[in-house]
């Protein structure tokens, strides 16, 4: 009898070797390395062209003829700002957060309204059919063109697909999917790259939007080979403390639309509902004239989100002071502190700084830095600004105050919400109309912000 070949396969990146290794040479990461076996009878098949058929040649892109397929409205706007517009159909969009977040309930939400005008087909490899009847009678979703099916071997459920024929198809979750012909255990790499090439093969053959839920690592990314982000159309995560009601809805990829969206919505008992002003949640708990709080304009997007940044600026007592920074960027926060230092004279290498952005919210955009900049100068100095600021901007390292984009936006979006002045780039002014009843500010450095904002030195 033959003797099993077997082979050694990283569960993060893929890393193939003949050995286990401890350590994994692809990733660095310990311990994912496990013992697959080898299929030697699945070979590379060969595939010779023939006189009848016909070969594709390449072709002038100004000769191609494109024709703008109309995107599928779910009847959820957060949920369409996300895709770039609606889903594509014929797209394998993958969606990823951590248990119990509420990918499941979104999904079955958007289903449910999709299913009002077209056939949908929800596979969940993790619940039985009457689980999913449950919670679905729970968001109150009920739709005569929603199909459920519980089922995890690839082989039916490409089955179910071609006799259901559906324009929607949910995959909860391809860490369940199995291929019947690969050995490994469900959930591999090989199992979600063999399932995840079978779904995208189906997408783009038969025109079906295909939506798949994939689990996260403790990391927060999702689990399986990084070449599982690179096939899809789509990367989604679903973010949002457990113990909050709001989750984020983040694209990472996209390429339909733009990967800088961000859709907003609440926890509820009949589960999702959009949050179509996030500005007002975010700022609902503020505390007016509190040192170290600080109203950002940030973009997300298209959409402007003023958000508040808080700063804790306190002796240390340790030989080296702590730096911790939540939605912020921790290396921006401390470059941020020695241009403080350095240009400002205030000596915070004693100081420890803890800085956060309220509601959970992940800010990354080059626009916050003055804000972050002077919600640690007014924590340092003991002395708030004025509740009615809202301010923005990027801080270079001799600083200045650089231009940031979509200004007009960002000031519209404080005059909308009462805020009654805006400290802005000098070099944004002008070229647009500002509001009635908002006073703009423009400053070139940070000493000027300063002294704007917390009345000199």
């Amino acid at each position: 009898m033959a003797k099993k070949k077997t082979k050694f396969m990283c569960q993060d990146c893929g890393y193939e070797s003949a050995k286990w290794m401890g350590k994994c040479p692809g990733c660095g990461q310990w311990n994912t390395m496990t013992e697959e076996i080898v299929d030697t009878k699945r070979g590379r098949k060969q595939t010779f062209v023939t006189a009848s058929q016909t070969v594709a040649k390449p072709q002038s892109i100004t000769s191609i003829q494109t024709i703008q397929e109309p995107r599928i409205d779910t009847e959820n706007r957060e949920f369409n700002r996300v895709l770039g517009g609606g889903i594509v159909p014929g797209s394998l969009v993958l969606i990823g957060g951590d248990p119990g977040i509420g990918k499941s309930t979104l999904l079955l939400q958007v289903s449910a309204q999709l299913a009002k005008k077209l056939k949908v087909l929800y596979i969940s490899g993790e619940e039985s059919v009457k689980q999913t009847k449950l919670r679905a009678d729970r968001l109150g979703v009920s739709a005569d063109e929603l199909y459920v099916h519980a089922e995890t071997d690839l082989d039916y459920i490409s089955k179910a697909i071609d006799e259901q024929n559906p324009s929607f198809v949910i995959i909860d979750s391809i860490q369940t999917v199995y291929h019947p012909e690969v050995t490994s255990a469900p959930g591999s790499v090989s199992q979600v790259r063999e399932c995840t090439s079978e779904f995208m093969r189906i997408a783009k053959t038969k025109g079906i939007a295909i939506f798949i839920v994939g689990h996260v690592t403790k990391e927060g990314s999702i689990a399986g080979p990084r070449l599982l982000e690179h096939m899809v159309d789509a990367v989604l995560y679903f973010e949002g403390e457990r113990h909050h009601t709001y989750r984020i809805l983040r694209a990472v990829k996209n390429r339909f639309g733009s990967t800088n969206e961000m859709g907003i919505f609440e926890m509820k008992e009949k589960g999702l509902e959009e949050v179509l002003n996030p500005s007002e949640i975010f700022l609902e708990e503020r505390s007016e004239g509190a040192a170290g709080s600080v109203v950002v304009a940030s973009m997300e997007g298209t959409r402007p989100v003023l958000v508040e940044i808080q700063a804790l600026i306190s002796p240390t007592s340790f030989g080296n002071p702590r730096r911790m920074a939540t939605g912020l960027d921790h290396n921006r926060v401390s470059l941020l502190m020695a241009v403080l230092e350095k240009r400002m004279g205030m000596l915070l290498q004693n100081q420890d700084a803890y800085l956060k952005v309220a509601g959970g919210v992940k800010l990354d955009e080059p626009a916050i830095d003055l804000a972050v900049a002077i919600s640690i100068a007014s924590s340092f100095r003991d002395r708030a600004s004025k509740p009615t600021d809202v301010v923005f901007g990027e801080i270079g390292l001799t600083g200045e105050i650089r231009r940031v984009s979509r200004a007009e936006q960002r000031v519209h979006e404080a005059q909308k919400l009462g805020f009654k002045r805006v400290i802005l780039p000098d070099k944004n002014l002008g070229g647009w109309t500002v509001p009635s009843g908002i006073e703009v500010i423009g400053v070139s450095t940070v000493r000027e912000a300063l002294e704007q904002t917390l009345g000199g030195s």
